[in-house]
């Protein structure tokens, strides 16, 4: 069997995951690893592979996972779709992604390649709950509450405000899909704190939640990647009332994210030329097996 060649672009707490998802996977090889410091020492656990700051130095990539910052996103996957390479990303704005699904879906058709894009766990795993729960229970309303744990995306943003030497970013849920954000700071000499405050709180990210900037002397002493999600609908299936869904998970963030990355470039190895989000394709193609035996053994 030819195994799937795929490049991590990006080694953060991601990237880092990403990587050892693929040494678990039976279909995978790891063709490298693009990241900025790619001169000098790397860390052990890349001594076995290419690390380079261009794909175009790698030879023979199917497909790049993206394990890069939300907003950098776009600027990468039309540059290596462009190149006829995969990609799959973990782009967690809502409210950009079908402009997004947009963008990348015209490059994409263009160069003859895949894009799938937010394969996170939400936006991700969690879209495909939602979506067989509405299927099930058409008229409803769904409840996504998060947490209470770290969220990478909101954490990655904080980090990029000027004047801010190191974050945490923790989604607490208040109930019925809304929440609280408590971010946590190190403030750089220079800055003040009440001007790095409002910066983020003016952020994308945080203009629409309840937000709480807290000033710490360590930010590390506080760190935990634990996450989780509770997804509840209640509706009505054909004419009946009162149907009630409940799902629960608690992850490890950046681990589960990892994952969910390199089963969506298995999945973007079976698909045609264009782009997707997770609800749009099926959840067999993103599983390792013969198609049979998977059949068989799951349904």
């Amino acid at each position: 069997m030819k195994k799937i060649r795929a490049a991590v672009v990006g080694y953060g707490n991601i990237g880092k995951h990403v990587l050892e998802a693929l040494e678990a996977a039976p279909d995978f090889e790891v063709a490298g690893i693009v990241r900025r410091q790619a001169g000098g020492e790397q860390p052990a656990e890349l001594a076995a592979y290419p690390v380079v700051s261009d794909i175009r130095q790698l030879e023979g990539v199917d497909v790049a996972i993206l394990a890069t910052p939300t907003r950098k996103v776009e600027e990468y996957a039309k540059d290596i779709l462009a190149l006829g390479i995969h990609t799959v990303d973990s782009f967690d704005i809502h409210t950009q992604i079908p402009a997004l699904h947009r963008t990348l879906g015209e490059v994409a058709r263009q160069h003859g390649t895949v894009a799938v894009i937010s394969a996170g766990w939400d936006p991700g795993s969690d879209s495909v709950v939602r979506a067989l729960l509405q299927a099930i229970a058409p008229k409803g309303i769904t409840h996504t509450n998060f947490g209470p744990g770290m969220s990478m995306g909101h954490t990655v943003a904080v980090k990029a405000v000027p004047g801010v030497k190191a974050a945490l970013s923790m989604t607490i849920p208040t109930g019925e899909g809304i929440h609280r954000r408590m971010v946590y700071i190190e403030v750089e000499a220079g800055h003040k704190f009440e001007d790095v405050a409002a910066a983020i709180k003016a952020d994308p990210y945080f203009v629409n939640d309840e937000t709480h900037v807290i000033q710490v002397p360590s930010v590390d002493e506080l760190l935990d990647m634990g996450h989780g999600v509770n997804l509840t609908r209640k509706g009505v299936s054909g004419k009946t009332q009162n149907q009630l869904f409940d799902f629960n998970m608690r992850i490890n963030n950046p681990a589960l994210t990892g994952q969910v990355l390199v089963c969506m470039a298995r999945a973007a190895m079976k698909q045609q030329p264009g782009c997707y989000t997770m609800i749009e394709i099926p959840v067999i193609d993103m599983l390792y097996g013969d198609r049979e035996e998977l059949i068989a053994h799951l349904v």
